[in-house]
């Protein structure tokens, strides 16, 4: 029964998740600034790092050991963050509320929607709103000439690819908390690894131990990828990136899946 109830999650042309994204779209019908608040905070962050700072630190080495401005270093790890952002806001704070407070999930059950559906509309809409934030972060980029390769083209499919992971691993984590105070566990995570993921300093600039750490996060992959893709080198660790971020949103998805159907339908 398990596996057959898990089924429906790899669905991904299922018409029942869709009415999830057409409820979320109405929700935000006469809101929908909100769903672009996201996007102004890696801008702020490559006007005053990128450029403000970047006049100070002039060239750092890029992808493939070529020196490249600290502008285009900074702002594809501020695309990756702002995809992250995006999917860790839609897929914790506002999944929890609709799980546990607004009791949106178990209404829409009463329907024959199945926690499957809603597991995946969710993460549809995650997705789409990181895909908004990467849009205009994109257009930014274009408008400030920071395009090196018509592969930068690629960094949409790569940040959404950034927000599938994100997101269902955090409502897959979201799933598990009780109160509001353990989101602070999620600020715990996120902070450092906005920080410390080669977003605004080169792995070189760490101590070895700490870069094998550092390898390891999925934020770092997704830098690294969105990186790669900006400037136009891609290799075999280009295929590693995508291969981490996909299996950490297929996981996700199936954990968040299997707590929707124990949560919901006990």
């Amino acid at each position: 029964m398990t596996a057959l109830r898990l089924t429906p999650m790899f669905a991904f042309g299922s018409r029942r998740a869709l009415r999830m994204i057409e409820r979320n779209l109405l929700v935000y019908k006469h809101g929908w600034l909100v769903l672009f608040s996201g996007f102004f905070e890696p801008l702020f962050y490559l006007l005053s790092i990128g450029f403000g700072l970047g006049r100070l630190v002039g060239d750092v080495t890029g992808p493939g050991g070529e020196p490249i401005p600290y502008a285009l270093f900074v702002a594809p790890a501020l695309l990756a963050a702002s995809a992250m952002n995006g999917a860790i806001t839609e897929s914790t704070f506002n999944f929890f509320f609709k799980l546990n407070y607004d009791k949106t999930f178990a209404s829409i059950l009463t329907t024959p929607m199945s926690p499957a559906d809603i597991s995946l509309g969710e993460l549809a809409w995650a997705l789409i709103r990181g895909g908004l934030y990467t849009v205009g972060f994109l257009a930014v980029m274009v408008l400030f000439g920071m395009v090196r390769s018509p592969l930068i083209l690629l960094t949409l499919p790569g940040a959404l690819l950034i927000g599938f992971a994100f997101a269902a691993v955090g409502m897959a984590a979201t799933s598990f908390m009780r109160t509001w105070q353990d989101f602070d566990l999620i600020q715990l995570v996120v902070l450092p690894m906005f920080l410390f993921s080669g977003t605004f300093f080169p792995l070189d600039s760490f101590p070895e131990g700490a870069r094998i750490i550092i390898q390891l996060t999925p934020l770092y992959q997704g830098v690294d990828l969105l990186r790669t893709l900006a400037v136009g080198v891609v290799g075999p660790d280009t295929l590693v990136h995508v291969a981490y971020l996909t299996t950490m949103g297929l996981i996700g998805l199936a954990v968040v899946s299997r707590r929707l159907d124990k949560l919901l339908l006990k």
